[in-house]
């Protein structure tokens, strides 16, 4: 998913992918959309202005998307969904052609170059090249970077000069979704795996292939040329892939024209006054299907089906690395819920709620607490698990189906092994390797063929690099034309108790310090998180308040070790004890460790979500709530001096 808060560097008034306000800088005077997937459409369903530029089928794909905004009635304890569409954004947004290099004036005597380009990921999604000021900064968005699409671009007449060395892009804002050294195989690849296993299937098996979201229509087109058969899909989708097919209104007999190249092998086309169907067909009677989830057709639930599965790839020992949730996406083909985007408080009222719950599992209740807080950081919207079927007339459900929901999603992000249970029968679900985001030697080739100055990472998961010492330098210092990274000096910035050999600390998550942080960094914190910079600690193995910060939970981390948590449960060694040495420098890593094995008491949480909600009162209203220190002994029940205002 991405992370990414919306601000370039090089050009302070546009934003791009993130539509949230930043309340301490001056409003954008120009928004730019790569594609449609849910993590890349933050706050846009709120944008009143200014202009949002895309390409033209992302713009028609976006207008006719269909999502069920969710929120918590919390008098009643349901969660109540509103079904709304972006058609209010029919005059913001504004269709951009490829390939064109293109002068837009933001204001009076202020002039942004920008240029598409294709990709690779999903119907109409698209790169950035923003060029002005002498300075350029190419923004990737979600993208697959094989090969032949690094050739491609790098021999664009409006990108050779970079490619070639004549002058050099500044920033390159990529799409790191993953970063190990693992080698994924290329689209047409998995394709090929795909068509030799289901060419093994008799002649009337009925496949279904699970597209939860865009960036799968090649599979679509082999797949339908392969078996002779149309694929079935539902109405939503059938009319979102239609409006990639346009013609002048004005004109009755104007020829038509696809605003992406997929669009007509799948809906279809016009030669003279003969219509052409595409693969894709209401009709269910074919022997592909791949109708919403939750509301398969007949021949689905009443035939035996080879459910067919895409994996990012394949491991040497033989595991299939399931793509769930990974870069993002969500479930955008499907009219799914998702949870509107929550302040502070309202999580405080949700977890009171949740407390109340007697049929939710306690475990389930933590899981379900801590995705939350990642929830405040993200500042986007989260994807339930939940169809349009589980709310009745009245557009409600009940809280329980919304915590079992996200539970659900939850228990679906880890990686999952698919193996056949027998070896001599076809199996009944198929896997092929089908990523739609780049692989690590992917992103490098990328980054080699322009050699930029610099690299700002997309998508972090910032305990995980922390925890294994990942950071720009060494991901990608090699292919770039300098040695200084604006992210890896902020995440020194935010993180200063954080060595060089932070991997060794793989099951600890690191402290933050807000005051740290630029006017422009607290600016992309949602406005509730942000609060007055706290005392400095001073042992570097010492728990800060400031455990809740843009990024750190922001893919549902659990609070587990020595993060900052204020409770009875803390696994830190108490800075009073007697068996410390108030003179080291050091700390007994294997001990802290040992520590953590213990299981966390149910009143933690409470504690440190007051101490969170105190910190944030105190920077608000200018008060003095006490803080206190619990330790895990219970020997120190009473506050600390320290934490007193």
């Amino acid at each position: 998913m991405s992370t990414f808060n919306g601000l370039v560097a090089e050009f302070p008034d546009i934003r791009v992918d993130f539509f949230r306000s930043h309340p301490d800088l001056r409003p954008p005077l120009a928004c730019f959309l790569s594609h449609i997937h849910s993590d890349h459409l933050a706050g846009l369903e709120s944008l009143r202005s200014p202009f949002v530029y895309c390409s033209a089928a992302t713009r028609e794909m976006l207008l006719r998307l269909e999502r069920l905004p969710c929120r918590i009635n919390y008098a009643r304890g349901i969660l109540e969904a509103r079904i709304q569409r972006y058609r209010h954004l029919k005059n913001l947004l504004k269709p951009l052609p490829l390939e064109t290099p293109i002068i837009l004036e933001l204001e009076p005597g202020n002039n942004l170059q920008v240029t598409l380009f294709n990709a690779n990921h999903c119907p109409g999604s698209v790169m950035f090249l923003f060029e002005g000021n002498a300075k350029a900064a190419l923004y990737t968005g979600d993208i697959r970077s094989e090969p032949w699409h690094v050739s491609a671009i790098a021999r664009s007449p409006a990108l050779v000069e970079y490619s070639s060395g004549l002058k050099t892009i500044d920033t390159i804002y990529l799409d790191t979704s993953f970063t190990d050294d693992i080698e994924f195989p290329t689209k047409s690849e998995g394709i090929r795996e795909l068509l030799l296993k289901v060419s093994k299937y008799p002649e009337d098996t009925i496949f279904h292939f699970q597209a939860w979201t865009y960036g799968y229509e090649d599979v679509w087109i082999a797949l339908s040329k392969a078996l002779q058969s149309k694929i079935h899909v539902d109405r939503y989708k059938s009319l979102i892939y239609r409006s990639l097919v346009a013609k002048d209104k004005d004109h009755q007999f104007a020829a038509q024209f696809h605003l992406a190249p997929e669009a007509p092998a799948l809906v279809g086309f016009m030669c003279g006054n003969t219509s052409h169907p595409g693969c894709l067909t209401l009709d269910e009677n074919v022997r592909v299907h791949s109708c919403e989830k939750g509301n398969y057709c007949q021949k689905v639930k009443t035939s035996p089906v080879v459910w067919i599965k895409p994996i990012i790839t394949r491991l040497p020992n033989g595991q299939d690395i399931a793509e769930v949730g990974v870069g993002g996406g969500g479930d955008d083909l499907e009219r799914e819920a998702e949870l509107d985007y929550l302040l502070p408080e309202d999580i405080e009222s949700l977890l009171e709620l949740i407390g109340d719950e007697d049929d939710i599992p306690a475990d389930i209740q933590e899981e379900f607490r801590v995705f939350l807080l990642g929830a405040i950081s993200s500042g986007r919207k989260i994807p339930l698990d939940m169809e349009r079927s589980t709310f009745g007339e009245e557009n409600e459900t009940n809280l329980t189906n919304c915590v079992q929901a996200i539970a659900r999603k939850l228990k679906s992000r880890a990686t999952q092994v698919l193996t056949d249970s027998s070896k001599d029968a076809l199996p009944t679900t198929i896997t092929f390797p089908y990523s739609r985001h780049a692989s690590f030697p992917e992103l490098c080739n990328l980054v080699d063929a322009f050699k930029p100055k610099d690299i700002w990472p997309c998508t972090v998961n910032v305990p995980h690099w922390l925890a294994h010492g990942i950071t720009i330098g060494g991901l990608f210092g090699q292919f770039c034309s300098d040695d200084r990274f604006r992210h890896d000096q902020m995440m020194i910035d935010r993180y200063p108790n954080t060595s060089s050999n932070t991997h060794d600390f793989e099951d600890t998550q690191a402290t933050t310090a807000s005051e740290r942080l630029s006017q422009q960094e607290i600016a992309c914190l949602p406005p509730s998180s942000v609060s007055r910079p706290e005392p400095a600690m001073e042992k570097s193995y010492q728990p800060s308040l400031d455990a809740i910060d843009r990024g750190s939970l922001a893919h549902g981390d659990r609070l587990d070790s020595c993060s900052g948590d204020i409770g009875p449960d803390c696994a830190c060694e108490d800075p009073a004890s007697s068996n410390h040495n108030d003179n080291s420098e050091s700390v007994d890593i294997e001990g802290l460790q040992d520590s953590q094995d213990s299981e966390k008491s149910g009143y933690a949480f409470e504690i440190r979500m007051h101490a969170y909600y105190a910190i944030l009162d105190n920077a608000r209203y200018n008060t003095c709530e006490r803080i206190g220190f619990l330790s895990t002994t219970d020997n120190h029940t009473l506050a600390e001096q320290e934490f007193d205002c």
